[in-house]
């Protein structure tokens, strides 16, 4: 969705990603005002022509001044504390999927059917057709069913990549001997891209991620074909 200036997060495609922009607009909403009291007590002391004799010696404001920040951290605190069990949360997930960084291209394997493995390589932009995304774009997407909850398997076999869906709400470090897991569940078909978040080397920027969002039924469909 275009938005003002483009500063706004993508879409959510997942009850997560909902929830955070959620918690982004609450915690803005606090630093707004905070910000905006500021600046009217900076402001009126600035023009202010009088001084207070009882300025240096304010027992009650020194107690809200105090008070004040420690309930405003609890209000950010209590969301953000909920919204981090729910990212770590893993609800029975019915599908699997593993995901392996590599300088600097994807591979994929799903072995909850039968197993399934394949690259994915940026397409590179003078082989590009006029219907893909420039440096986006991947000669094999990864289909997955929507509304189901999937579990994400991610390693890598040379340096730490980052697996990262921003529309999703997902993003995980893909490190060498080590096998992280996360989870999320998509609202709606789609096309959803992203890129390795890490400065993994000189080809960083082309190691793109795609995900097409399809029905139950087409997946089993494309596992039955492959």
């Amino acid at each position: 969705m275009a938005t003002w200036l483009n500063i706004n997060t993508q879409d959510s495609s997942s009850p997560l990603m909902e929830q955070l922009i959620f918690f982004h607009d609450h915690a803005m909403m606090i630093l707004f005002m905070i910000t905006l009291i500021v600046t009217y007590i900076m402001l009126t002391l600035f023009f202010n022509k009088y001084i207070n004799r009882f300025l240096l010696e304010g027992q009650t404001i020194e107690l809200i001044w105090t008070i004040a920040p420690a309930v405003t951290l609890i209000f950010i605190a209590l969301p953000s504390l909920r919204l981090l069990y729910l990212l770590d949360e893993i609800n029975y997930p019915i599908l699997s999927v593993k995901a392996i960084g590599h300088q600097w291209y994807w591979s994929y394997e799903l072995s909850d059917f039968k197993t399934i493995e394949f690259d994915s390589y940026m397409i590179p932009p003078v082989e590009a057709k006029i219907h893909d995304f420039r440096l986006l774009d991947v000669d094999n997407r990864l289909p997955l069913p929507f509304k189901s909850q999937i579990r994400f398997l991610v390693s890598s076999t040379d340096v730490i990549h980052s697996w990262t869906i921003p529309s999703l709400g997902v993003k995980i470090d893909a490190t060498p001997g080590r096998l992280n897991q996360t989870t999320f569940f998509m609202n709606r078909p789609g096309v959803y891209f992203g890129q390795c978040s890490e400065i993994c080397g000189t080809n960083h920027s082309f190691m793109p991620i795609v995900i097409e969002s399809i029905s139950p039924k087409m997946f089993v469909n494309w596992v039955k074909a492959y």
